[in-house]
């Protein structure tokens, strides 16, 4: 868990340093999307199109349309607001997965859920005070950002009960690298040979955040690992001061405290409860 934390955090170092550099944003999802299916190729060259099987086509689609929403705003959010702002806003996601997960699956929603729910609101206010510098366009993209992470967390539970977990990658990989590939090709610009290898690197080293977070849950309890997901925030604040000169205010910290904490508690009530 704490290796997936660090690479969320050079993930988001790397959005970053490809905006500077100006590669396109639909480029470098793009190139996260081809990078899923890369890492589901020897899966596909095995078994052929058998690993696309499914009794649930449609909620395969809505998946990995959750998660082409999720990247393309996600990454859109590090244009407006600095590394470890938009990093903070992510973790809103366990906040609407609660809102969601009574009426769309059935489940109880306990007053621990609820307070963790209503403190990460409460956080996002602290944040965006009267006055404050930072961009409401960038909020904008990070909330819709994590809205859609929602959308694939409530499927994925759906999708868990029957499917298997390469099925899962393999659909991901071929609805996100197809949606976004339209808008990539209307994006591009011509890169020189250092853009399109660390475009490359990209690809290939984004997938291993999702797979190790599977192995960390299969192998620890929810409740002991899930605080180490926070990790990212550090690891991002600190290269973020270090190499691009942000540095949030305490407001912002504030904030991001309270955030953090609506989190944890939201993730160990989750965890008691199963």
């Amino acid at each position: 868990m704490a290796l997936a934390a660090v690479l969320f955090a050079a993930e988001a170092l790397a959005i970053r340093f490809m905006n500077q550099r100006g590669i396109p944003m639909e480029v470098q999802v793009f190139a996260r999307a081809a990078g899923q299916l890369l890492w589901v190729a020897p899966l596909v060259a095995h078994s052929g199109l058998e690993v696309f099987r499914s009794a649930r086509p449609g909620l395969h689609l809505l998946r990995g349309t959750c998660s082409l929403l999720t990247w393309g705003f996600y990454y859109a959010s590090f244009g407006p607001l600095d590394l470890a702002t938009a990093t903070v806003l992510s973790f809103t996601n366990v906040m609407f997965t609660t809102l969601l997960a009574g009426p769309v699956l059935g489940e109880r929603v306990d007053r621990w859920r609820w307070a963790g729910t209503i403190a990460g609101f409460l956080g996002v206010a602290v944040m965006l005070r009267p006055g404050t510098s930072v961009s409401l366009v960038g909020v904008a993209l990070a909330i819709a950002s994590a809205t859609a992470w929602c959308g694939i967390t409530l499927s994925s539970r759906v999708l868990a009960r029957s499917e298997r977990n390469s099925t899962i990658m393999a659909w991901v990989g071929l609805v996100t690298t197809a949606g976004v590939t339209p808008f990539a090709v209307m994006a591009w610009v011509p890169l020189g040979s250092f853009d399109l290898a660390f475009l490359l690197g990209f690809a290939l080293f984004t997938p291993a955040i999702i797979w190790l977070l599977t192995s960390a849950y299969r192998h620890g309890e929810a409740s002991a690992l899930a605080p180490f997901q926070y990790l990212r925030l550090v690891v991002v604040a600190g290269f973020g001061w270090a190499i691009f000169h942000e540095v949030p205010d305490g407001w912002t910290w504030a904030g991001a405290a309270v955030i953090l904490a609506g989190a944890v508690v939201i993730t160990v009530a989750e965890a008691r409860r199963q």
